[in-house]
């Protein structure tokens, strides 16, 4: 089966990305809910699943809540320039996509408990954007870090199709696909939501149910 798919194609060309730099942005590391390091080495038994599911705000906070996850951190991923900027990305002329970066216990936590909250809580049908936030950088997105993930992350879509068919609802526009590089973002997007219990939010039930 070939679940490796190919960016959308408004998503700008490598050779039209912006150039971006070498440095990484510099964060603190910390975890500001649960006082874990965002930052490898992670502990051995650990693994990581890279999810895009629009504004990265509120797709970190459902998973930091989820019991076995390790750590969260946000971030950019599935792009092209390297080491982006929060207004660089925001031009949709880096290739990322908002993201967050999940550090799971598989002996605690399964993929599939993983893959519920990111379909139950957007719209993974709507191409490019998320409600009122259009572009690339809002994209829907799965990028697995092994052939298991990504084997797993395509049967989820197709049984996510199944309940969405079933209930009247278009095709999935997800992006699956092998994770590369994951720039993590700036110091106040990390836990925002935990930082800004006010702030902004466009994520939540999505009206169908994952199982």
């Amino acid at each position: 089966m070939n679940f490796f798919r190919t960016k959308p194609e408004s998503v700008i060309a490598a050779e039209d990305a912006l150039p971006g730099r070498d440095a990484p942005i510099k964060i603190s590391g910390k975890h500001f809910v649960n006082g874990s390091s965002m930052l490898p080495p992670f502990p051995a038994q650990m693994e990581t699943i890279i999810f895009g599911m629009g504004c990265f705000w509120g797709a970190e906070r459902l998973f930091w809540e989820v019991p076995g996850v390790f750590t969260t951190s946000a971030g950019y991923s599935g792009g092209t320039t390297p080491n982006p900027t929060y207004p660089e990305t925001c031009t949709s002329r880096t290739g990322h996509t908002e993201a967050v970066i999940v550090v799971f216990d598989p002996a605690e936590v399964d993929l599939d408990a993983l893959f519920k909250v990111f379909w139950e809580n957007h719209d993974p049908t709507q191409l490019m954007g998320q409600g009122n936030d259009l572009g690339s950088q809002y994209r829907t997105a799965i990028y697995g870090t092994n052939e298991t993930q990504l084997t797993a992350a395509q049967a989820s879509l197709e049984k996510y199709q199944s309940e969405l068919t079933s209930t009247g609802f278009g095709e999935i526009t997800t992006e699956i696909a092998e994770a590369g590089e994951f720039y993590y973002a700036e110091e106040e997007h990390q836990q925002y939501l935990a930082k800004n219990p006010y702030g902004y939010c466009n994520h939540g039930f999505c009206q169908v149910a994952y199982s």
